[in-house]
């Protein structure tokens, strides 16, 4: 590291047209161009990777790191091994890049907009329930309302997906209403319907083979989402509030609503949404297990980063999934 100070190492970044001014007496330019390579190579940790992933030439990413290094007077990578690594000024220019890159992108959808009109790409993250019982109707609305538009769309954990909105890689998330979501000031967000998750096994699990209590569910083995879910932490707080040893977890998994055949096989217990029960459902072949204390009532909603950009088709998601949803009252509602 260089004595520059780290502050001074990004300077006041200004844009311009397509490029980054500092305020450096040179009024030397960072490109867009370079700062989206430069996010690349440090993300893949390879030129080769990196030019695979761009479609250029290695030389030219190369080039790329020395136009950066000469502009910033710093080097921003170090080699480990065949691992191009970040630098300490590496890592604050990647976090600041990132966000740079993030703010042109929005720039450029929200002035295209204004020609288009309700077109573009909608950018969509989804719990698997969600995707399953909330999203089919409304995209199948909004297809019909804007036939321009497209849709993206990942299914993963609420965690991950919140993520995403941070990082401004996802536009809205369909998913279950957390405390860390209704509390922020950084997301806007209300509900659309309610969901109950309940303890789960096979239909000849030997649980059913006599009358159940709360004691029982810590006698087996279960297969639960990672620690960081929200239906994991109910309960495991469920559990001690109870006074039982947390659930002893066999198997962690990114998405237990596809993997009912799994938790039949193993006769594991697991934590899912009633709704996955029901006849011809994901989970049809698997059974509640009727306990008041372990029924965790949630509710379903949308969410958005409150800072993000807002573009006409994704307003227009939201308007769609106010109208069709029975529950989702009049306060709270963005549009």
């Amino acid at each position: 590291m260089t004595s520059i100070a780290m502050a001074d190492i990004v300077g006041d970044i200004r844009y311009i047209g397509d490029e980054i001014r500092t305020s450096r007496a040179s009024h030397s330019m960072i490109d867009l161009r370079d700062a989206t390579y430069f996010v690349a190579i440090a993300e893949t940790g390879s030129l080769a990777l990196a030019a695979e992933r761009l479609g250029r030439t290695q030389p030219a990413l190369s080039k790329c790191i020395q136009r950066l290094e000469d502009d910033l007077r710093t080097e921003l990578f170090r080699h480990e091994g065949r691992r191009l690594a970040l630098t300490q000024a590496g890592e604050v220019f990647y976090s600041r890049a990132r966000t740079l890159l993030g703010y042109a992108s929005e720039v450029r959808r929200e002035i295209s907009d204004l020609g288009t009109g309700i077109a573009g790409l909608v950018k969509i993250g989804s719990a698997a329930t969600a995707a399953e019982y909330m999203l089919p109707p409304i995209t199948a609305e909004l297809i019909r309302q804007a036939p321009a538009v497209t849709l993206e769309l990942t299914v993963g954990m609420n965690d991950v997906l919140i993520r995403g909105l941070v990082e401004k890689n996802l536009d809205l998330v369909f998913g279950p209403l957390t405390q860390t979501t209704r509390d922020s000031k950084s997301f806007e967000s209300f509900p659309l319907v309610a969901d109950d998750v309940v303890a789960v096994a096979s239909h000849d699990h030997p649980i059913f083979d006599r009358a159940i209590s709360i004691s029982d569910l810590a006698r087996y083995k279960w297969v639960l989402s990672g620690r960081a879910v929200a239906t994991r932490q109910w309960l495991e707080d469920r559990f001690s509030s109870l006074g039982l040893e947390a659930p002893r977890v066999q198997m962690e998994t990114s998405s237990i609503s596809l993997l009912p055949r799994l938790i039949t096989e193993t006769k594991l217990l697991s934590f899912i949404s009633r709704r996955n029960l029901a006849p011809g459902a994901v989970g049809s072949q698997l059974r509640e297990i009727p306990l008041q204390e372990t029924t965790m009532r949630r509710e379903f909603g949308m969410i958005r980063l409150r800072e993000a950009y807002f573009t006409p088709a994704a307003k227009l998601l939201v308007r769609i999934a106010n109208d069709s949803s029975p529950d989702a009252g009049s306060d709270g509602r963005f549009c």
